[in-house]
C-alpha cells in the first residue's frame, strides 16, 4: 500500500503565539511530542529566537521543540540534517523569506528528506514566507507575481499575512497577485494567525483567527475550498 501524506497546514503568521490553537491538533496528529523547527526562512532575523519562541509555544502543549539550523546551501547538502529531518514527525518551517528558503533548499538533501517525511505521513506546517514557498508556484513577494516555489504541493499560490496593516493594510499585494495570476491557478490569502490546512485525503479546510479568501480567474472563487487541487 502507496504511503499516505500527512496533514500539510501553510499559515498566515504570527506563529507560536494565542490564537494558534490548531497547533494542538498538528502536534497529536503527528503521534509524537516532538516538533523539529526548520527556521531557514528566518536566516537573517535572529533565527535562533523563532526556534526558542517555538519551544515556549509548544511546551504547555505537550511538545518538545527542537531546531535544525539548515541556514545556507552547504548546510541544506548536510547528511546529518537531512537525516533528522527524513525521521521527523512535525516539521515546522517558518520564517519571512521565501526567496531565501527557496535558493537553500531547492533540489538539496535536506529538501528531499523533508517531502520523504511528509509521504511518509508527518505533519508538515509552513508560516509566513515559509508557506508561500512550500507550494508551486509561489507569489515573488517583490512584485506579487508567481514564480517557481518549492512545490510540496502544486497548482496553487498563498499570500500570507492578509489583513495586517503592517504587511498588506490596504490588501493591494493580495490583489496584485490575484490578477496576475494565471486564471486556472487559484490564489488563497491567509490571515495571520489562521491556517489554510490540507489533510491527507487530499480535501481543504481552514481553522484559527479568521476565515481565508479563495481567488480563481481574478475574482472570488465560488466554489471556494472546493476549487483547490486535491
Amino acid at each position: 500500500m502507496d504511503a499516505t501524506p500527512g496533514i500539510l497546514a501553510l499559515v498566515g503568521g504570527a506563529e507560536f503565539q494565542p490564537g494558534c490553537d490548531f497547533d494542538a491538533e498538528f502536534l497529536a496528529a503527528s503521534a509524537s511530542d516532538q516538533v523539529l523547527v526548520l527556521p531557514t526562512a528566518a536566516a537573517y532575523e535572529h533565527p535562533e529566537r523563532l526556534v526558542a519562541r517555538a519551544g515556549e509555544w509548544f511546551a504547555p502543549l505537550g511538545g518538545r521543540v527542537e531546531g535544525l539550523m539548515v541556514l545556507s546551501r552547504a548546510d541544506a547538502e548536510n547528511d546529518g540534517a537531512a537525516d533528522i529531518m527524513r525521521r521527523a514527525s512535525f516539521i515546522y518551517v517558518a520564517g519571512s523569506s521565501p526567496m531565501h528558503i527557496r535558493s537553500v533548499l531547492k533540489h538539496s538533501a535536506v529538501w528531499d528528506s523533508l517531502v520523504a517525511a511528509w509521504h511518509g505521513g508527518a505533519v508538515v506546517v509552513g508560516s509566513s514566507g515559509a508557506a508561500m514557498a512550500l507550494t508551486d508556484p509561489m507569489v515573488d513577494a517583490r512584485g506579487g507575481g508567481l514564480t517557481i516555489g518549492l512545490g510540496l504541493v502544486s497548482g496553487v499560490a498563498v499570500v500570507p499575512h492578509v489583513g495586517d496593516v503592517t504587511e498588506d493594510g490596504t490588501g493591494e499585494k493580495l490583489h496584485r497577485s490575484v490578477l496576475l495570476a494565471p486564471k486556472d491557478t487559484p490564489v488563497v490569502g491567509i490571515p495571520e494567525r489562521t491556517a489554510l490546512i490540507r489533510d491527507p485525503d487530499g480535501s481543504w479546510r481552514s481553522s484559527g483567527a479568521l476565515p481565508v479568501a479563495v481567488y480563481l480567474g481574478g475574482d472570488v472563487a465560488p466554489d471556494g475550498l472546493a476549487s483547490l487541487p486535491a
